[in-house]
């Protein structure tokens, strides 16, 4: 068996720096079940990206082992929370498909790609605080997909120095990875192609957000807020590239804390009255495995 360690508040702490500011509005035995999936998640997203190696073989070991004991602790934690493997499998074969060159061809593959290494979390984790009723799931999954869409947009660049492209090639043809990865010799087109196709991401990712909102009525009202103010958060990266103007950012976008505390607290007032916004989810993609789940 090899080894997968979890149930960490301190992977959360470490690695998922928004949503531990958001998880201090947990219940804290809730908090607990939030950072123990993030660990298991986070956990096999290392193991992918622990080096240059293909650890395809080795994710696909180990979600089998876990399928099959059902004392292995990710399974039980995964049946006490009512959650079905299949969607951590989606994951893990997000995760293989990263093992090799990355190429995302078009919007559905991005679409595709997005649910299956951020989507699932996003379904997992709705079944974590509660939810029960399944109209959410479309909901919770484009959350996941926004969230993911705004990490695109945020790492393109050190996604190509690990040869990875996920803005889809049919939105910078004539761009190959070799100028992403350059930090010098790129003409003022090419500079255009790129962040008109990042600005085009981030308009893609605010649709999903949306959607996922329109899932927050469903949301037991404790975990609620919390969940709301991770995705402002992680929205409001996205809003501070687009301030930035149209270009090729090469460095990492990151909230400062005080940019932190202004949305914590625009979130609270908006939450105050949530149930007077008319959030409608829209269809804007096909129906994703485990969806009706």
């Amino acid at each position: 068996m090899h080894n997968i360690k979890f149930n960490s508040l301190d992977d959360l702490k470490k690695e998922g720096k928004s949503f531990y500011w958001a998880s201090f509005f947990l219940p804290r035995n809730l908090r607990n079940n939030v950072a123990t999936l993030y660990s298991i998640c986070r956990n096999f997203d290392n193991i992918a990206d622990n080096d240059d190696k293909d650890r395809s073989k080795k994710l696909q070991i180990l979600i089998n082992e876990i399928k099959a004991n059902k004392n292995n602790k990710i399974n039980k934690f995964f049946t006490e929370n009512k959650i079905e493997i299949s969607i951590l499998e989606d994951l893990v074969q997000g995760l293989i498909l990263d093992q090799s060159l990355i190429r995302i061809q078009n919007e559905k593959e991005l679409v595709t790609y997005s649910y299956k290494v951020a989507g699932t979390v996003g379904l997992m984790m709705s079944k974590v605080i509660g939810i029960t009723n399944n109209q959410s799931n479309s909901s919770a999954i484009d959350l996941g997909i926004a969230m993911q869409m705004t990490n695109i947009a945020r790492d393109i660049f050190e996604d190509a120095n690990m040869n990875r492209i996920y803005i889809p090639l049919d939105w910078i043809k004539n761009i190959d990875i070799n100028l992403l990865k350059n930090e010098n010799k790129i003409s003022y087109e090419q500079e255009v192609i790129i962040s008109n196709a990042i600005f085009r991401l981030l308009e893609l990712s605010e649709k999903f957000y949306l959607n996922g909102f329109a899932g927050m009525k469903y949301i037991p009202l404790r975990p609620r807020l919390s969940i709301f103010i991770a995705a402002k958060i992680y929205r409001g990266i996205g809003l501070k590239i687009r301030r930035r103007g149209k270009k090729y950012n090469r460095q990492r976008i990151y909230l400062n804390i005080f940019e932190k505390i202004l949305i914590t607290f625009q979130s609270f007032l908006t939450f105050i009255f949530l149930t007077a916004f008319s959030y409608k989810y829209i269809k804007l993609r096909d129906t994703l495995p485990n969806e009706n789940l």
